[in-house]
């Protein structure tokens, strides 16, 4: 069986990596009709298009400068982080963004740009357990693995070996918690 990927900016790939965030915002590419989570676990495809400094909270675009400052996605990507799915909300309401405001690093402004697109469909906040793979496998680039979609398979040659949890399971159960505490209510309403 082989694995997949998920395409993801790279600045919220260090900051899951880093433990300092656990949730991604997600509503898919162009070329996707809707978001659809078809795989509970996953490793992470960072990007570097669409990424902007303005689009990532201050604090977080100066500790993630690196990232943020490449603007070529790699012909040879290291597959470092691999994510397994805790949770997932459907956000259709403003204020559920603003509720989970200081829990990822994207700006207010950029995550509600991001809930009108589509309004037809959900903005997804996914709650992710991240973990650092030690002596990562590397995937060849090609055109295949283009375009502006948020799913990418993987060839058989990609396996996950060992590695560690960028949040012990104290701290990532306190930080899930947060998450669908502060956006629960509006899940629920919607």
């Amino acid at each position: 069986m082989s694995l997949a990927a998920l395409k993801e900016w790279a600045v919220t790939c260090e900051a899951l990596a880093a433990g300092e965030q656990v949730v991604i915002l997600r509503k898919g590419g162009i070329g996707e009709k809707r978001f659809e989570l078809p795989h509970p676990a996953f490793f992470l495809f960072p990007t570097y298009a669409h990424q902007r400094p303005d689009l990532v909270q201050p604090d977080a675009a100066a500790r993630y400068a690196d990232a943020l400052g490449r603007r070529h996605d790699p012909d040879h990507l290291p597959l470092t982080l691999w994510c397994e799915i805790h949770d997932s909300f459907p956000i259709r309401d403003p204020e559920a963004l603003n509720a989970i405001g200081d829990l990822q690093i994207l700006t207010g402004d950029y995550a509600h740009e991001r809930l009108r697109w589509r309004r037809t469909q959900p903005l997804w906040a996914v709650v992710l357990r991240a973990w650092r793979v030690a002596d990562p496998p590397v995937l060849d680039v090609t055109p295949a693995h283009g375009g502006c979609v948020s799913w990418v398979d993987l060839p058989a040659s990609i396996t996950l070996g060992r590695r560690e949890a960028a949040l012990d399971d104290a701290k990532f159960a306190a930080a899930a918690a947060r998450v669908a505490a502060a956006l629960t209510p509006f899940v629920a309403s919607a």
